[in-house]
């Protein structure tokens, strides 16, 4: 019987611990996209206990304590960060089964050392010692970045945002680099409630009047060349599903008026101006050298009552269905057709669609813009189990390159979250050692395996991917 979360955790074949332990373990991160705030690394924050820095904003532990039974005042209500603490505790032993135990664990491990299982009878001891660690001076963000060797964090960030605390981490010596990713949303969803405010907002940031489509562009294209001014590499969208919508400029223009005017939009409406202005923020990109990202397929804010109550990412989001390939292929073809196709990411949120996915991006590879212009996404929420990235992989490897995949993302607000860069290597490891193992792959190739693949996903292809 293998132990658990030890030194082989998850490495079930000799082959899978001499990949992970020679070349996955001691590789840098880059964690290129994440919700990490940049305000806390700027100031070095240091979290007040381990509930604090563990349950808070963490809507993957809040569904599984609701489910678990638990009050959402231990979730997201008014419960001090030991009693919320405390109700995690207890529901730590029903998530088996679950990836959100293994994340558990190893972070204890990763970040504090602690070999313990979480339950409630070790859960006072867990929390004193890690809030005592807590409150070292080597505990602060910064110190816990620099634990998990994380070379390069890509924020998300608004167009609007002054990007001054990017620029206070930049001057001040840290050893990591931060740097911002736009994430345009607010200006791509225009039939949301606050659009016309959003608007209003973007045109006093920068100081230019916004009347019309063209101007609203002109804007943005000033915003964009800002945050390349100040290191940004990459966009992301979240997108419910992708846009390929036939229209004309005035129909675009007149569609934003409208909106401006606060008159409402029909389906048809938001889908034109949203094809619009995906394509020219997509142009933005390619003219600056930018990769861009497109995270697809979720159905946000589920729960009335709490979204009211809450707000948006209180952890009622689920996956979505629907007819996708026709628009993803035309909104990519219409960007190649210009030669203003950008190096691309595409992540599916549901599953079924990764045959989809793995196949239309060898539709757009092209031998100018280095191996992997185009992206298969790694596994996203709810996918993100060993199941999920097993079947991500494996799905690119049979249609794809996987030797040529960039590799894991935290996509967390978690300072702790980056253990999961050691899950994915240890699934990675575990797969690729198993197709060894069963003489699938050559064992006589192990060291190229090793060198030019296993490290390569983990670090080195983003790395010369993104230009970092």
């Amino acid at each position: 019987m293998k132990n658990f979360n030890d030194k082989d955790f998850l490495l079930q074949n000799e082959t899978a611990k001499v990949l992970f332990h020679d070349y996955a373990e001691k590789q840098p991160i880059i964690d290129y996209h994440c919700h990490l705030d940049p305000r806390e690394i700027a100031s070095d924050k240091h979290f007040d206990d381990l509930g604090s820095i563990w349950l808070s904003g963490d809507h993957y532990k809040w569904r599984a304590m609701r489910s678990n039974g638990i009050d959402e005042y231990y979730c997201t209500g008014k419960a001090s960060d030991w009693e919320k603490f405390q109700k995690w505790a207890e529901t730590v032993p029903y998530t088996m089964c679950n990836p959100i135990y293994h994340w558990t664990h190893l972070e204890l491990r990763t970040a504090f050392g602690v070999d313990e299982i979480l339950n409630p009878d070790s859960a006072k001891n867990i929390y004193d010692h890690c809030t005592e660690m807590l409150h070292r001076p080597d505990f602060g963000t910064r110190g816990l970045i620099s634990k998990y060797n994380v070379k390069v964090i890509c924020t998300t960030d608004d167009p609007a945002d002054s990007l001054e605390w990017h620029r206070k981490i930049a001057s001040s010596g840290f050893g990591t680099r931060v740097l911002p990713a736009w994430r345009p949303d607010n200006v791509v969803e225009i039939g949301k409630t606050g659009y016309r405010g959003y608007v209003a907002h973007l045109s006093e940031i920068s100081g230019a009047a916004i009347t019309d489509y063209e101007s609203l562009i002109a804007v943005l294209k000033s915003r964009h060349d800002f945050f390349a001014a100040n290191g940004c590499k990459l966009s992301d969208h979240g997108l419910c599903t992708f846009y390929n919508e036939k229209h004309t400029g005035k129909e675009v223009d007149s569609i934003l008026k409208k909106a401006l005017s606060s008159k409402p939009l029909d389906e048809t409406e938001v889908r034109k101006y949203k094809t619009a202005m995906l394509h020219d923020l997509a142009v933005m990109d390619a003219e600056s050298g930018w990769v861009q990202q497109f995270h697809y397929g979720p159905m946000r804010d589920n729960n009335t009552k709490l979204f009211q109550s809450f707000g948006p990412d209180a952890g009622c989001d689920s996956i979505a269905d629907g007819i996708v390939a026709h628009s993803m292929a035309g909104f990519f073809d219409s960007l190649d057709k210009e030669d203003r196709l950008a190096k691309t990411i595409v992540y599916n949120l549901n599953p079924s669609d990764n045959a989809l996915v793995a196949s239309m991006i060898g539709n757009f590879q092209d031998g100018r813009s280095g191996p992997g212009k185009m992206q298969f996404g790694a596994a996203w929420w709810f996918s993100d189990s060993i199941e999920g990235i097993t079947d991500q992989m494996e799905t690119l490897a049979s249609m794809g390159l996987l030797s040529r995949f960039v590799g894991m993302l935290t996509d967390s607000r978690s300072f702790l979250s980056f253990a999961r860069h050691e899950y994915f290597r240890r699934i990675l490891c575990n797969m690729i050692g198993d197709k060894v193992e069963k003489g699938l792959l050559p064992a006589s190739e192990i060291r190229f395996i090793g060198e030019h693949i296993v490290k390569g996903i983990c670090y080195g292809n983003a790395e010369s991917y993104f230009g970092f």
